[in-house]
């Protein structure tokens, strides 16, 4: 295994003695808020820069007057050269600059934030040292553990900077809309929700190869366990389906529908009490994480969630009535279309003014201090709330669970898969 630097290796090297900056003020310098100038811009790095990192982070920030992209990194040089190609296109000059290191990005000093678009394994520890090395932080869903998810939101608490989770759920209309009928009581005393997620196909298994000419493997595995490469490892519909990397589309989809019944039953600070799971890993595939599953969440209020591998939808069932869609972002439907065109008065509603989309919204935020839409915290619950049913999945029974101790009572074999074991050289001290 190559030995790459530690954290502490990392924060005292030459490259980083900028990192004094990390105890600066919550907000921007003043420099950062005027308009027009090009200097006046948040100031961004990129780094991740596969169908998400590059079709929606990267060219959605593109869009925004009020930052500039200033630096871009991949492992893979065919990704980053087509991401700096339309950097210097879009702005027409050639200052962005290309890496294949991310610490080299974390050690800039004009760089303000950085936006994280890997794997699910790299999102906490490259966010930790993002923040360590005084930068703000936006950061793709979901954690890969419960314990590092506790661990980052801490971390974020104590930093003072602004991490934003890329998750845009809670801006999408009718995602919105239903939480926000079912908050407010349309369908009378909330029930049952059902949530369905998209399934994928099995992943073939494939025979190691060389590692291409220029491809920074172990920098891509990082943290987690070393494993031979392979031609798709290092795309989503592969890495995704492997435990070491992810947890599948429980925590993929996941991160979506259920964020939303999260949202609508009050729980998006706390979570469920107990959950059963059961799911079927395929044969014969790459596939280590279940592909088909269904999970059975109970919530503190008796509320139910199911949520199962399928078609995106969401539904919730109440005393009074239903509300729901099919598909994703699939037109809004209830047992009665009189549901659908109650208003709610901004000053007693009880759901938070809709935001804007989350790249904007984190510019908006690095600006007026305050809190975005997703924070580190609210990303820490809603993958503990995924990873919890993967984890009753794992031990094949039920589970009780408690949100405020985030443990399982008394349960030891359930406790111990809280956490997975890190690559010595990214451990964090």
């Amino acid at each position: 295994m190559t030995a790459f630097p530690t954290r502490r290796h990392f924060l005292h090297s030459g490259l980083t003695g900028v990192f004094a900056a990390a105890l600066a003020p919550r907000f921007l310098p003043a420099r950062l808020l005027g308009q027009g100038a090009p200097s006046k811009r948040v100031t961004l790095g990129f780094i991740g820069l596969g169908a998400h990192g590059l079709g929606v982070n990267l060219r959605s920030f593109l869009q925004e007057d009020d930052c500039v992209a200033l630096a871009i990194c991949d492992v893979q040089p065919r990704k980053r050269e087509a991401a700096l190609a339309e950097v210097h296109k879009h702005y027409g000059n050639r200052d962005c600059t290309a890496h294949g290191d991310f610490r080299e990005v974390l050690a800039r000093p004009d760089l303000d934030a950085v936006v994280i678009s890997t794997p699910d394994h790299w999102h906490v520890t490259m966010a930790l040292m993002a923040l360590e090395a005084g930068k703000h932080v936006f950061c793709e869903k979901p954690t890969l553990t419960i314990a590092e998810g506790r661990l980052l939101a801490e971390a974020v608490k104590r930093s003072g900077r602004v991490f934003a989770t890329g998750l845009e759920d809670r801006s999408v209309i009718q995602y919105y809309m239903m939480a926000e009928h079912v908050r407010n009581g349309a369908i009378g005393r909330l029930r049952h929700i059902t949530a369905g997620l998209q399934i994928k196909p099995p992943v073939p298994r494939e025979a190691p190869a060389p590692v291409p000419a220029g491809v920074n493997y172990e920098l891509w595995l990082g943290p987690a366990p070393f494993r031979p490469y392979s031609p798709s490892l290092l795309e989503p519909q592969t890495w995704r389906q492997i435990r070491d990397f992810s947890g599948g589309t429980l925590t993929d989809w996941g991160a979506h529908l259920v964020d939303t019944a999260l949202v609508a039953n009050f729980s998006e600070d706390s979570g469920p009490v107990a959950v059963t799971g059961k799911g079927e890993i395929p044969p014969d595939a790459m596939n280590d994480v279940p592909r088909t599953f269904t999970v059975d969440y109970t919530f503190a209020n008796g509320v139910t969630l199911q949520v199962t591998a399928g078609v995106p939808s969401i539904r919730f069932e109440g005393s009074d009535g239903w509300i729901g869609n099919k598909g994703w972002l699939g037109r809004l439907e209830a047992s009665d279309d009189t549901i659908l065109r109650r208003r709610y008065d901004p000053k007693t509603t009880k759901l938070w003014p809709r935001r804007p989309r989350e790249q904007r919204d984190f510019l908006d935020c690095l600006k007026n201090g305050q809190p975005p839409m997703y924070t580190a915290e609210a990303l820490h619950r809603l993958s503990t709330t995924l990873h919890i049913g993967a984890i009753a999945m794992e031990l094949g029974r039920p589970l009780k669970w408690d949100p405020v101790k985030e443990e399982f009572p008394g349960d030891a074999a359930a406790n111990a898969l809280r956490s997975r074991p890190v690559r010595d050289a990214w451990r964090k001290a």
